[in-house]
């Protein structure tokens, strides 16, 4: 009986130290990693990189970030997520990168009304909720909270774009 009780307490101390090491894990993983190692976001990743945007996911914050999800980059108007990405395009980029990061940590339960948030890129971006789900301009948040040492990540189903991108867009689209 003594050799069962020592067993249950061995794997109970494992199963712990396990446990903990695997929390201590997820704590440490900043914005950036979260986003390169999440498959769904692999094109935020290669958009963050092309804008030298990695100290900025990489830096303390913290920071809330509405990441788009691969789906929501190929629903963008034919040629401009490629037109984004070309170096001479980098500042644009930038742009519509930081319209999708707002200082602080905004948990989605933070957000019990419609709120103006202003994002790092300097324009205010609608934030909203109505019980059920969370929106940030016309984009809803599909999975929410996704914790990293820096901050928030809340993955969206559109790419939402500042004004003077929405602009440029809506005037000519040879303007990318």
């Amino acid at each position: 009986m003594n050799l069962f009780k020592r067993a249950i307490n061995l794997f109970t101390l494992a199963l712990v130290l396990i446990l903990s090491f695997e929390v201590k894990a997820q704590e440490e993983t900043n914005i950036l990693e979260l986003t390169s190692e999440t498959e769904t976001l692999s094109t935020l990743a290669t958009a963050v990189e092309a804008a030298d945007l990695e100290a900025t996911f990489q830096s303390e914050g913290p920071y809330t970030v509405f990441a788009p999800t691969n789906e929501a980059f190929e629903n963008l108007p034919e040629g401009v997520l490629n037109e984004l990405l070309k170096p001479e395009n980098k500042e644009k980029l930038v742009a519509v990168l930081t319209y999708h990061v707002v200082p602080g940590e905004v948990m989605s339960d933070d957000v019990t009304k419609t709120m103006k948030a202003k994002t790092i890129q300097g324009s205010n971006a609608s934030i909203k909720s109505n019980g059920e789900s969370v929106m940030i301009e016309n984009a809803e948040v599909v999975k929410a909270d996704m914790d990293a040492s820096n901050g928030v990540v809340h993955v969206i189903d559109e790419v939402i774009l500042p004004p003077s991108i929405k602009k440029a867009l809506n005037s000519s689209k040879s303007d990318y």
